[in-house]
This record gives C-alpha cells, sequence and structure tokens, in this order.
C-alpha cells in the first residue's frame, strides 16, 4: 500500500482498469469498532453503500484478506480513507487511529499492489447522523454499522465530487 495525494490517485484511477473493467475506488471510515466501506460505480462519479467491517486489534490479517478479496471484485485501483482534520486543517487527535490501521494493513504485504489518500471527513458521522434520526433505529448496533457505511459513502462521494470537478475537464480538453 502506497500513499499518493488525492490527485494522484484519481490520475491513476482514470488511467487504470483493463479493457473490460474501469479501475474503482473504495471508501472507508475508520472507527473505533468498525470500518465502514462505500465503492465508487464504474465510472468513478457515483459512491454507492457496501458493508462494514469489525475493526479489533486482533483481525488485521482479516481485514486485509477481506480488501484483497474486494479489491479483486470490484477493480479497485485504491481506497480515501476518511481523515479527521481539525477546523484549522490540521491533524486531529483522532487521526492516530486512522494512521494506525493504515500502517497495519501496509504491514500484512496483502495490499501492496493498491495505493490510498486521506480525505477530509470532517462531519460526515454527524450528518448521516441527522439523515438517519427520522428512521429511529431502536437496535444501537444497526444503528451505528449504518452510520459508519454511510459516513464512508460521504467520505468517498465528496471524494469523486471534487476530483470530477478539477481533473476531468482537462482530460476532455486533452482528448
Amino acid at each position: 500500500m502506497r500513499l499518493l495525494q488525492a490527485e494522484e490517485l484519481f490520475r491513476k484511477v482514470l488511467e487504470g482498469g483493463s479493457k473490460k473493467k474501469a479501475a474503482r475506488l473504495l471508501g472507508l471510515d475508520v472507527g473505533s469498532k468498525y470500518v465502514g466501506l462505500a465503492v465508487s460505480d464504474e465510472k468513478n462519479r457515483i459512491a454507492l453503500p457496501l458493508s462494514v467491517l469489525s475493526h479489533t486489534k486482533t483481525n488485521i490479517n482479516l481485514m486485509a484478506d477481506d480488501f484483497k478479496t474486494l479489491a479483486s471484485k470490484y477493480t479497485l485501483a485504491g481506497f480515501v480513507v476518511g481523515y479527521p482534520f481539525n477546523l484549522h486543517g490540521q491533524h486531529s487527535s483522532d487521526a492516530v487511529q486512522v494512521r494506525l490501521l493504515a500502517g497495519e494493513l501496509y504491514q500484512t504485504g496483502k495490499l501492496d499492489d493498491l495505493c490510498y489518500t486521506y480525505w477530509d471527513e470532517n462531519f460526515t458521522s454527524k450528518c448521516v447522523e441527522a439523515l438517519l434520526h427520522p428512521l429511529n433505529l431502536k437496535n444501537r448496533d444497526e444503528a451505528k454499522t449504518m452510520t459508519d457505511k454511510f459516513a464512508a459513502v460521504c467520505i468517498l462521494q465528496g471524494y469523486l465530487d471534487n476530483m470530477n470537478r478539477k481533473l476531468r475537464p482537462s482530460d476532455k480538453s486533452d482528448s
């Protein structure tokens, strides 16, 4: 796993993929108990909710295996990992948990062919909680996993919107 700048990862996605399938991205919302997952569509314009993985100190190899399976199934080029910057654009204390997970995944050696970038996740969980509140989900675990999954959608969609605005128009002018 290699850390890339946001634009560098998106350029790789635009250039990558096979003739049959386009390269896609996986969005991650890293929490203390769960990692919410979202996947981009084949045109890398829309983020879709996928699932939630349990996150413990002892299951990092299982998580890496799951990511490897998802990478194969969805022709993933990399990950967009939600990163909690503070309001001044600096790293927050919660960022340690995100960097720790990325480091542990790297150390497994199972995802060496994939890249990742960090993307600001501020307020995504709060926004999703507000959207899900009218559903009045009674089961706390269900509500939490739903929040994590849709927070991953918000992170990935924010990234896709930004990168498509920045990079797609210049790509069209080159052809």
